[in-house]
């Protein structure tokens, strides 16, 4: 009987320690998320599960063209939304003839079929600088997106990592810039 329990005590133990260890790698360093939009197709496609980094910018910046994860600064929106970083910091972002120049140059982000690209209504007027601390982000697939166009600057705080892989659909895997 004691042979029993103390099987159990240690099956326990283990089961404890494999669901701290995901808490906490969840937490700090890597987690896994579902894409709820449509705005990045073609490069990532609503359904598909990508693992986001969450040291990348721990230790530096979101870089230019980066997919990253983030929380969305628009109220009552609780979903995270994806999108690839345009500008950062200090970069002048100008949306002319359907086309996105960052610092006077077309961007150099050239994943997916962009389409049109328009500026949104609203308060947000071009040409624009991402303030120190922000990134400009735009999704892929623009004329089915609502990103930095509509809402600003995202700010460092709202990120929470950098797209590293795809790996569901498995037919689709794929690994980002890491």
């Amino acid at each position: 009987m004691r042979s029993h329990l103390r099987e159990v005590f240690e099956i326990l133990q283990v089961i404890v320690l494999a669901a701290v260890i995901s808490v906490l790698l969840n937490a700090f360093v890597i987690q896994v998320t579902e894409v709820l939009q449509i705005s990045m197709q073609s490069t990532l496609h609503q359904g598909d599960r990508v693992l986001v980094s969450k040291l990348d910018y721990r230790f530096g910046r979101p870089s230019r063209c980066d997919i990253i994860v983030f929380h969305p600064p628009i109220e009552g929106v609780t979903i995270a939304y994806v999108k690839r970083v345009i500008a950062i910091s200090g970069d002048r972002v100008e949306l002319r003839d359907g086309g996105v120049y960052v610092n006077g140059a077309p961007s150099a982000c050239t994943e997916g079929p962009h389409g049109t690209t328009l500026p949104e209504p609203g308060d947000i007027h071009f040409p624009l600088t991402v303030p120190e601390g922000a990134v400009f982000a735009l999704g892929d697939n623009r004329e089915e997106s609502t990103d930095s166009r509509a809402f600003g600057h995202v700010t460092d705080d709202r990120i929470i990592g950098k797209v590293i892989l795809r790996f569901w659909p498995l037919t689709n895997a794929r690994f980002f810039s890491w």
